[in-house]
């Protein structure tokens, strides 16, 4: 059996400790603020921080909190006004005039003054809020009144920040960022100090705004309007558009250091937008105007300059548009003298120049000055390009409104020049029979893209077409490509651009070359299996698709010598042997031939044009002193008097004279007579007769082309409206105009008021009709 666990004894309640008569208000009151002014000494190291609080903790429980509280709020505005006193207002700035470091100092001297005071103050309110710790907790909130701390922010600002003292710390906080403003140093540790304190203090309880937005920051603001006012006028007269930049980027960068380092985060888009208007906004155009603005900039690939214009042009609304209305204005007179450069050169020569050196050299350097116009013009396009090109990329960040401001500006200039389709035909052809000699395939590749970018502005691509078909094709007759993958090259590069339709002629001549090709080994092969008919004369032959070329398919009239008359029958039979139904139709004046002749010295190759070949073979029965007057020749071979012309010019009139002129001199009439020249001479063993040709078109031969042009965008546009009606049924007039130019647009631009004469046109012949309504068409199956 267990025996119980002993009982604990029951433990002592000590009985409550009781408060009355025997502490002493007064005494305990007396006692504290003797140490809160030692605190305020800075001596709390000597003090008990237990006793202290106990002393402040017996007045509230002793129902005396408001004592308490009124007491400390005395002693810490006493202890404020002698801080005032003592450490502020000894350090006034005298009034007297001063120059820029003695002002700096004075404020400098007041700004830490003033700092000194607050961290004094803040260290005392820190302890005295860990003394009044239960004062905070009951008294105050039950009173409804400011706990210690916030009594204290209260105090410092009725008490120090008062007036005349705070418009001193403004003045100076002020006189500080004026001084560095100007370019010295100066403490912003201390003018940082001041700032915090304003920032620590608010001004107005209803809006909580603190005494650096209401009374700082609106001086500043202020001042800093005025200043920078100033200072844009000042830099725009007295610098260039880059120092300009430089100096305003500068300004740009030292208010944001000046934001980071001293004053506050809210300040920031005001002063901003200070900097904005008065710096940049009032003096954008003038920047882009000036000697060194914006053109000096690009011609002389300040790509540093620019990137920094456009930088600083975006930070303000009015800036990228004032910059893209430049950029425009400046391509468009680039552009205009590139255009003026290009008209003032002429196809044709001047009558004063047919005087002085007779017709065939003044048309032959009329020509070559002309050409050479044409490849200048797309060349100085190109460059222009190249350069804006490259500003876009390393001073405009690629900028998308930039570029289509550039694209704007260079397609308005290039169709302005009505021969710009015909002049970047000729570059590229320039291009694909001599000027990719002994470049690399990304250089040729280079060449062809710059060529296509600008082929990408002119709105009149059809002109285009005609004119490539044309040089194209003699580059392929003549074969003077000098590389076929460059050709098909740009032919896909023209097909991405425009669509299978614009290069189906195009490859039609590829297609014709290599099915000729294959003719004639199946013709030698057929040759050497022996026939009944033996050509004298060793044949190449090309045959055409009518439908392909740009070629009339309208025989020149040229009597043939026996010799080629055999020949031609010879490939003839074998030809219409291989295919039925077709028909072939000789063009002498687009072949050519090598023949050897016997001149004393030497015997040469020649290579000439199939007409010229018809004229010489006339020289070889005749003795060397004989000779055939222009009349027997044309009656020979039935040449016209223009071809004949050429072809005599360029056999007796250029370089290599084969023939002899009588009587001498670069031209041909129909009074002349021509004989062999037995006496030529010459280094080559092989010679090639250029036969003397225009280049780029006349006047008459432009209004031709003009014509042929006119005639194809009609049949075009008739095709369109009645394809877009066939689908549609039933059209209103304006959808119907809308959807025409839409669909024309890759081709060219279509004017609204032809396609209304096509319609016209399309009524009369009863493919469509007009409806009641008068505003819609129907169409007619």
């Amino acid at each position: 059996m267990s025996t119980p666990a002993a009982r604990r004894p029951k433990p002592k309640i000590k009985p409550p400790r009781k408060h009355g008569t025997d502490i002493s208000i007064d005494q305990t009151w007396a006692e504290l603020a003797r140490n809160i002014r030692e605190i305020q000494n800075n001596n709390a190291s000597n003090l008990s921080f237990e006793h202290n609080y106990r002393f402040a903790y017996n007045m509230v429980l002793l129902r005396q909190g408001e004592k308490l509280y009124n007491g400390v709020k005395q002693l810490v505005s006493e202890n404020l006004d002698t801080l005032a006193k003592e450490r502020v207002v000894p350090v006034f700035p005298t009034g007297v005039a001063k120059d820029g470091p003695q002002l700096s100092q004075e404020s400098e001297i007041l700004l830490k003054a003033l700092k000194s005071v607050w961290d004094d103050h803040t260290s005392n309110m820190t302890r005295l809020g860990q003394i009044l710790q239960y004062m905070d907790r009951v008294h105050t909130k039950s009173a409804g009144v400011p706990a210690t701390w916030d009594v204290g922010l209260d105090l410092f600002l009725r008490n120090i920040l008062r007036s005349p003292i705070k418009d001193h710390l403004v003045s100076a906080v002020l006189n500080e960022i004026q001084y560095e403003r100007e370019g010295y140093m100066i403490n912003r540790s201390t003018v940082k100090g001041c700032v915090d304190v304003f920032l620590g203090l608010v001004a107005d309880a209803d809006t909580g705004e603190s005494v650096y937005k209401q009374d700082l920051e609106p001086i500043f603001l202020k001042e800093s309007e005025a200043f920078y006012r100033t200072e844009g006028e000042r830099l725009a007269e007295s610098c260039d558009a880059p120092e300009f930049l430089r100096r305003a980027e500068s300004h740009f960068l030292a208010e944001e250091d000046r934001i980071h380092h001293y004053l506050h985060h809210q300040t920031e888009p005001p002063l901003r937008t200070i900097l904005q208007e008065h710096v940049l906004s009032r003096h954008l155009a003038q920047v882009l105007s000036s000697p060194t603005g914006l053109d000096a900039m690009l011609d002389m690939d300040k790509y540093d300059d620019l990137e920094r214009l456009f930088r600083l042009f975006s930070m303000v609304s009015a800036g990228i548009p004032t910059l893209k209305r430049a950029l425009r204005e400046s391509i468009s007179r680039r552009g205009k003298d590139i255009n003026q450069l290009s008209l003032n050169v002429v196809a044709e020569p001047k009558p004063e120049a047919e005087k002085g050196k007779g017709k065939g050299k003044a048309r032959a350097t009329a020509q070559s000055d002309a050409l050479s116009s044409a490849l200048r013009w797309v060349q100085d396009v190109l460059d222009l390009k190249d350069k804006f090109d490259t500003a876009w990329v390393k001073s405009f960040q690629s900028n998308r409104d930039i570029e289509s401001t550039l694209n704007e500006a260079f397609g308005t200039f290039i169709n302005m020049n009505e021969k710009s389709p015909e002049f970047i035909s000729l570059f590229i052809d320039d291009h694909l029979k001599r000027g990719l000699k002994g470049k690399s395939d990304d250089e040729v590749e280079q060449v062809l893209d710059k060529t296509i970018t600008v082929f990408r502005y002119i709105t009149e691509k059809d002109v285009f077409e005609r004119y490539y078909k044309a040089h194209l094709s003699k580059r392929l007759l003549n074969n003077r490509s000098v590389s076929d993958d460059a050709e098909r090259g740009m032919l896909a590069k023209l097909k991405v651009e425009c669509g299978f339709q614009f290069t189906q002629k195009l490859e039609g001549m590829f297609n014709d070359m290599k099915i000729s090709s294959e003719h004639m080994e199946k013709f030698r092969a057929h040759l050497l299996r022996g026939t009944s008919l033996q050509p004298p004369a060793e044949l190449s032959v090309i045959v055409m698709t009518s439908t392909f070329w740009p070629i009339s398919m309208v025989p020149v009239p040229c009597a043939l010598p026996n010799v080629l008359v055999r020949s031609c029958e010879a490939y003839e039979r074998f030809y219409l042997g291989q295919h039925s139904g077709r028909r072939l139709t000789w063009q002498p004046a687009l072949g050519h031939a090598d023949v050897r002749v016997r001149f004393n010295a030497r015997t040469h190759d020649l290579n000439v044009s199939t007409m010229a070949l018809v004229v010489l073979l006339l020289f070889e029965e005749l003795e060397d002193d004989q000779f055939l007057t222009y009349a027997e020749i044309k009656e020979a071979t039935q040449i016209a008097d223009v071809e004949l012309q050429r072809h005599l010019q360029s056999l007796a009139c250029a370089k290599f004279k084969i023939l002899k002129k009588h009587p001498p001199g670069r031209d041909v009439d129909p009074g002349d007579s021509f004989s062999f020249n037995a006496d030529f001479s010459a280094q080559m063993q092989k010679i090639k007769i250029s036969t003397v040709s225009s280049k780029v078109e006349s006047n008459d031969e432009r209004k031709e082309t003009r014509d042929h042009v006119d005639e194809e965008r009609r049949h075009q546009t008739d095709a369109c409206i009645v394809r877009i009606m066939k689908d549609r049924k039933r059209c209103g007039h304006n959808d119907l105009i809308n959807e025409v130019t839409r669909q024309l647009s890759a081709r060219f631009r279509p004017n609204p008021l032809d396609i209304k004469k096509r319609i016209e046109n399309l009524i009369e012949r009863e493919y469509l009709e007009r409806c009641d309504d008068r505003k819609s068409y129907n169409y007619l199956a």
